[in-house]
């Protein structure tokens, strides 16, 4: 599968990956502040996200894979690879089964399991029949019966766009991704310990990552460190992009 992708500047290769219901766009602003630093930053959609290809099949073996072909197909080597959320369990998984990258680094989420707690989001996704919507304040209008943060609909709704026609149409595979949505919560394991550079990166206000899930993590990554970032929730890059930028790039040239 040949993943949608952005690059921006140039440089030692820095690799992105997003979260569940995103996109490439997420990390945007970020990764340009990055680049701007004098580094290449490889912004990917990941299947049925996007403008990547939509598949059945939507786990961590098969995102790990996608991975690892885009570095060969663009013939990238040894980057730093980063991952925010569901971006950051592929990362865990593609390093627990390659070797091509220097360091990784995994924002907000840890390898342990994690119940299904987008049921919500589903339901609301579900509700919106793309025949019946005549704007995006419908849309809006609906899924905020099922979602009533502003910040989390909007960010979902992102996905909703009119295509040459004029019709609504989705970004996002929703009947797969509701469909498989309990293994993004899968547990990653690790059959190997390796001794390249990692860390994890945690919003002060999350708690999708505790101290007890480094410990388990720097068992597989000894040079492991965790950084947490005061007064961030789960979207460190949205809410801290300031810190979440000098920390990336401190880890790179460390």
């Amino acid at each position: 599968m040949e993943l949608f992708f952005r690059k921006i500047g140039e440089g030692k290769p820095l690799v992105v990956l997003h979260g569940v219901f995103g996109s490439s766009d997420n990390l945007y602003t970020v990764s340009k502040n990055i680049a701007d630093l004098g580094y290449a930053v490889y912004t990917l959609d990941a299947r049925n996200h996007g403008q990547s290809p939509w598949s059945d099949v939507f786990d961590y073996d098969v995102m790990a894979a996608d991975l690892n072909d885009f570095l060969n197909q663009h013939d990238i080597q040894n980057p730093v690879i980063l991952g925010h959320s569901m971006g950051g369990k592929t990362v865990m998984n593609f390093a627990a089964k390659y070797d091509n990258f220097e360091k990784i680094i995994v924002v907000d989420i840890a390898p342990r399991f994690y119940p299904t707690h987008h049921n919500h989001i589903l339901a609301g996704l579900a509700a919106i029949k793309l025949d019946e919507l005549k704007s995006r304040k419908d849309a809006d209008d609906i899924f905020s019966q099922y979602v009533s943060d502003f910040g989390e609909r909007q960010f979902i709704l992102k996905n909703l766009y009119r295509t040459d026609d004029n019709k609504f149409a989705w970004r996002i595979n929703i009947p797969v991704i509701s469909k498989e949505i309990y293994k993004i919560g899968e547990e990653i394991t690790f059959d190997r310990i390796s001794q390249k550079p990692a860390m994890i990166m945690r919003g002060s206000d999350s708690g999708y990552v505790k101290e007890d899930d480094f410990e388990q993590f720097k068992q597989s990554f000894p040079n492991a460190e965790l950084v947490t970032i005061e007064g961030a929730n789960h979207w460190v890059h949205a809410l801290k992009p300031a810190e979440f930028v000098s920390n990336v790039v401190r880890f790179i040239k460390a």
